[in-house]
């Protein structure tokens, strides 16, 4: 409530001829600004989800699971939708892909090398694998991503990388 209150405060500073940028809009946001003797509050921190580590290092975090979901076995084929970033989840200038914005979901035999070992584990062991319908976040090491070479000039040498992945179906 807080947060769309502040929004809504700053769009309307604009026409009294206090123009900003979208950064010093969240700065605004993020600290609480005055403007004309009002303070528009920060808003509330939100919980930070508590990620679980495999013992190579993947990190991950279920935002929802459906209780009777298939889970895929090795060599299966699935459809995956995801969005992957270089620095943190959901920040805009270090997403490097997004099926979404293609509107096309990844197919790929799961647990084939056809991906990077982070997505396998991810979906076969991790949390005893992901059913179908989860929407899961996941930190991926460099040695489980693209390791030192880094990848097509987007990934560089050495990267963490953040996804947030969800998987569709499952097929034979």
């Amino acid at each position: 409530t807080m947060r769309c209150f502040t929004v809504a405060a700053l769009a309307l500073l604009a026409p009294c001829g206090l123009s900003m940028s979208i950064g010093t809009r969240r700065t605004a946001l993020a600290r609480g600004i005055a403007f004309g003797g009002v303070t528009l509050a920060a808003p509330p921190a939100l919980a930070e989800p508590e990620f679980t580590t495999t013992e190579s290092g993947l990190k991950f975090y279920d935002k929802t699971v459906p209780s009777d979901g298939a889970i895929p076995k090795p060599g299966q084929t699935v459809q995956m939708h995801y969005e992957g970033w270089l620095a943190d989840f959901d920040d805009l200038e270090s997403k490097f892909d997004s099926s979404y914005e293609r509107r096309k979901p990844l197919s790929f035999a799961v647990g084939t090398g056809r991906v990077i070992a982070g997505w396998d584990e991810a979906i076969l062991t991790a949390g005893g694998g992901m059913r179908i319908g989860t929407t899961r976040q996941i930190i991926v090491p460099a040695k489980l991503g693209y390791g030192a070479k880094g990848a097509g000039g987007i990934i560089p040498p050495d990267a963490t990388l953040y996804f947030t992945m969800k998987l569709l179906s499952i097929a034979p």
